[in-house]
């Protein structure tokens, strides 16, 4: 079973924690309109996991966003950073440079 998919906005910033998977994300997808209004960044440093869905709708995120402020991925793990690598979105889904160790 599937940790639950919990958000909450902070300034600009929507804040995504849990799982985000074709399980968990019909409920954000019903929100979708009222939260992205506003927001200029997407913190997924509390995602523990995202499947192809997952990116799927960020990549959607993006696109809706996409009126003149660039929607920006924030806290984007080493395995978020391959899977979108993998699809071959690094120049389509903006990501946070990679923190330096």
């Amino acid at each position: 079973m599937a940790d639950e998919l919990s958000w909450r906005t902070q300034g600009q910033t929507l804040i995504l924690q849990g799982e985000l998977d074709r399980d968990t994300l019909p409920t954000l997808w019903q929100h979708r309109q009222v939260l992205l209004d506003g927001i200029r960044f997407l913190d997924v440093s509390g995602l523990k996991r995202v499947d192809s869905a997952g990116v799927a709708l960020m990549l959607h995120f993006y696109h809706q966003q996409n009126r003149g402020d660039e929607l920006v991925l924030t806290g984007v793990t080493d395995r978020l950073r391959t899977l979108i690598a993998l699809y071959r979105l690094q120049a389509i889904l903006p990501c946070d440079p990679p923190e330096s160790v």
